[in-house]
């Protein structure tokens, strides 16, 4: 079985991708042809699971959805009618969410099940534009209400062993920008904003693409610091930017790819290894 994808995704805004919303035309293009082709599916070498770090769903300690299927929880509001009723039918896995608690357990981070919490759109919004067919199981895994970006790259290295069995790892936020009042309010269009995120884009992807895990991994851990980093993740906002650094750290020795995509006047940069 071949070593299975990991890939930090941006799911875009609420149910907007999937309403084929003009400004995520790109986002669209992307989730509906690179992320499959990546990921394998329709292929022998399809896995035979994905672990899907979501950022609408924190925790205390990483928390795994283990039922045979899961209901959907449309966390956004104000949307039409009809994307409260969209449905993504692909079955949970117990046995896939079995080995997440293992691994998790193994390093130490007193991981929870969670048996009843539906899938968040973070989950089955991307998912209905990467894989309609819905017929590769899906275990929902939390980020940390710590934002720690240490330990959130202790538990992408936790759970990287699960790629060896066929299992693929996809981190589901923003990566790389996610500021509603700038993205909205037409503030990407400020020359010194531009600047300042061209800079941090620059950076967060010249990090990634650090070969050396153990090198990726403390760089990530000054992330706060740079310029840029508070417009692209204001504070009380991490948690999208955690699946990235879950990924960051599942995604072992070697370089990274990076795409960017425009979605609503700003660049959204996603990250994969293979």
């Amino acid at each position: 079985m071949p070593r299975a994808p990991v890939f930090a995704v941006c799911h875009g805004g609420g149910p907007m991708p999937v309403m084929n919303d003009p400004g995520h035309y790109e986002l669209i293009k992307s989730m509906t042809t690179k992320v499959p082709s990546v990921l394998g599916l329709g292929t022998p070498s399809a896995p035979r699971a994905i672990v899907l770090v979501t950022a609408h769903w924190s925790e205390r300690r990483p928390t795994i959805s283990n039922g045979k299927n899961h209901k959907l929880y449309y966390d956004y509001g104000g949307f039409p009618a009809e994307t409260y009723k969209l449905k993504y039918d692909a079955p949970g896995s117990p046995e896939v969410a079995g080995e997440v608690y293992e691994l998790l357990e193994k390093a130490g981070m007193s991981p929870e099940m969670d048996s009843e919490r539906g899938w968040d759109h973070g989950v089955f919004i991307p998912m209905l534009l990467i894989n309609p067919k819905a017929d590769i199981p899906i275990v929902q895994l939390s980020v940390l209400s710590t934002n720690s970006p240490a330990q959130h790259y202790a538990m992408g290295q936790a759970l990287a062993p699960l790629r060896d069995s066929g299992v693929a790892i996809v981190g589901s936020g923003m990566p790389s920008f996610h500021n509603l009042r700038i993205m909205f309010s037409g503030g990407a269009n400020d020359p010194g904003f531009k600047k300042r995120n061209k800079e941090w884009s620059d950076r967060l992807t010249a990090t990634v693409k650090t070969e050396d895990v153990g090198e990726r991994g403390k760089a990530l851990e000054g992330w706060k610091e740079w310029v840029g980093a508070k417009e692209a993740h204001p504070i009380g906002g991490e948690e999208h930017f955690l699946p990235l650094v879950v990924c960051a750290g599942a995604g072992g020795q070697g370089k990274a790819e990076a795409f960017g995509d425009d979605m609503v006047g700003t660049k959204q940069f996603s990250y994969y290894w293979t």
